[in-house]
């Protein structure tokens, strides 16, 4: 596949993924125009090991991480506003997200270890199947279902018992 092929392809997926990361259409389009210029350097290095969209977002992810760096923003390296990621209309275990639940699962996103907080944020923020996922770490799909669906029941658990604390 010739590069341009390969740009035009996956230029809207890596584009979407980095402006939900970052919120930010600006950075987004410098973000991807980056990853790009690194995917067309180092292209000779893809193993094909995985789905080329799956290398092409953890370039991205990479280059946004350090743009964040960059920004001196780290800190704020999960603070992603999820009411800008989640459609509003979307239903995580068949509840609405409200504003006070955003709010809560990106505290709670903090708590929770590697790589439950890295696999929950790639199923939820770039909407990545859990093969896709897998291959990412190397790994199965199945044991990426399973490490989503722990990292959603720790934040839900986390969420219940902050909850009852309230009461």
């Amino acid at each position: 596949m010739e590069f341009e092929q390969i740009y035009n392809t996956y230029f809207n997926h890596v584009y979407l993924y980095i402006r939900k990361l970052s919120g930010n259409e600006h950075i987004a389009e410098e973000i991807t125009s980056e990853t790009f210029f690194k995917a067309m350097q180092s292209i000779d290095s893809f193993r094909g090991d995985c789905d080329f969209r799956v290398w092409l977002c953890q370039i991205a992810k990479n280059c946004y991480y350090s743009h964040l760096k960059k920004q001196k923003n780290i800190s704020n390296i999960d603070g992603v506003e999820l009411e800008d990621i989640v459609d509003p209309n979307s239903l995580i275990d068949e509840k609405i997200i409200t504003q006070e639940q955003t709010v809560q699962i990106q505290k709670l996103l903090h708590t929770i270890p590697e790589p439950y907080k890295e696999v929950f944020m790639w199923r939820v923020f770039a909407d990545l199947s859990f093969k896709q996922i897998g291959q990412i770490f190397n790994k199965t799909d199945n044991w990426a279902c399973v490490t989503y669906h722990r990292a959603k029941n720790q934040i839900l658990k986390r969420m219940e018992e902050q909850n009852n604390e309230k009461s």
